[in-house]
Formats: structure tokens, sequence, C-alpha cells
């Protein structure tokens, strides 16, 4: 997709900027940026179901005070799922028999807020909160053939997590975190249908 395309490429200009960072020194003082890869697992969810690595999470904030951050995030997942042959009845005339492909691609967007603690620390862990929107795309693929259906949704995510700066004189490091997904997002696709999207997950990234 065009999007996840996009996303990846602003996520290698993320890491290229982290490594060009002068020791201590930082492009915007008392600011923080992930760029995380992500791996999803949903939870109820009937419609392409299977653990995910198709994801990434991008994430930036500002220190409102010193152990408050404020800031936004944009991440992405796709999670896929093969169907065997089947037949359906999409209508009292209407019977098809062939064999999917599902996908369904999540795009949560808002604001993040976390409380950090140990800032001078190796290790520094936090608590965090998303909130935003959440654009959700389900595809079934079959033959030649792609119907979809959108839908737009309420996204709640909280997390934790720890970024880690082995070298103190350079703050650019590793990121990995836990998290929980909700999307109010609910649609229907040929016999399908999902109502919410829930998925755990972990993030694994740079920190600077």
């Amino acid at each position: 997709m065009k999007t996840a395309k996009y996303i990846r490429t602003l996520a290698l200009c993320a890491l290229m900027l982290g490594a060009a960072l002068p020791g201590k020194a930082q492009l915007f003082p008392k600011t923080y940026m992930n760029a995380d890869w992500q791996v999803g697992m949903p939870v109820d969810q009937s419609f392409a179901d299977k653990t995910s690595g198709w994801g990434m999470n991008f994430e930036g904030g500002y220190f409102v005070t010193p152990a408050i951050t404020v800031g936004a995030f944009i991440s992405y997942q796709t999670f896929l799922e093969e169907i065997p042959r089947q037949t359906l009845q999409l209508s009292n005339s209407t019977v098809m028999t062939t064999n999917q492909k599902h996908a369904l691609f999540q795009l949560p967007f808002g604001v993040a807020a976390r409380y950090n603690w140990c800032k001078k620390s190796i290790f520094q862990p936090y608590v965090g909160m998303k909130l935003g929107a959440s654009y959700a795309e389900m595809s079934s693929y079959y033959y030649i053939v792609r119907q979809y259906a959108e839908t737009w949704g309420v996204y709640l995510s909280p997390e934790v997590g720890v970024s880690i700066f082995p070298n103190s004189d350079y703050r650019f490091g590793l990121h990995v975190a836990l998290y929980y997904g909700y999307a109010s997002n609910s649609g229907d696709l040929l016999v399908y249908s999902i109502d919410n999207c829930q998925n755990f997950g972990i993030r694994v990234g740079i920190s600077f």
C-alpha cells in the first residue's frame, strides 16, 4: 500500500536524523522521538485474526515538565489471513465459491501523553496513553478481484515501555514497549463483519 511505503520512508529519515545528532544536543530541546517496528496480535476478532509483524509506529513529544510529555503519534498495522475455498451465500439469488485472502489495515493517529521516570539513567521507563482517530480498511482478495470497506472509529491505547540510552553522551538508543489498542471501528464486507478492533502488541525501535 502507498501509505505503508510513505511511512517506511519517514522511518528511514528519522533514523538518519537521530544518527546525525551531535552529542547531547537535540535538534529540538526538551523533545523525544520514536520510530518502531510493531507486531500486533488481534483479540476477539473474526476478520484477519492472525498475529502480524506488518506494522510501524511513529511518535514525538515535548517535555512539559521533567516527567510529563505530550505529543502526537501515527501508526499502522496490516493483519492477513488465508481463507480456504468455501461457498458464500451473498444474497437470496447470489452464491460464490472461492478461496480468499483477507486483509485488515489499521491507521490510528492522534495525541500521546507519557509519565517518565529515571531521566538521567540508562534505562528510562514510562507509562503512556494514546487517544485519537482510527481509519480501518477491510479487504477481500479472490481471483483477480478486490472488494473492500472503509470505516472510521475512536482509538484508545495504553502503553508501558522503556527507552535505553547506552551512552550517556548521546541521546540516541533503543525503545521497547508493550501496548493494548482499542478502536471502535465497525463494518461489513461480503458475509463478514467487524465490531471494534482490539489487539495487543510489542514495539521495538529507536529513540532520540
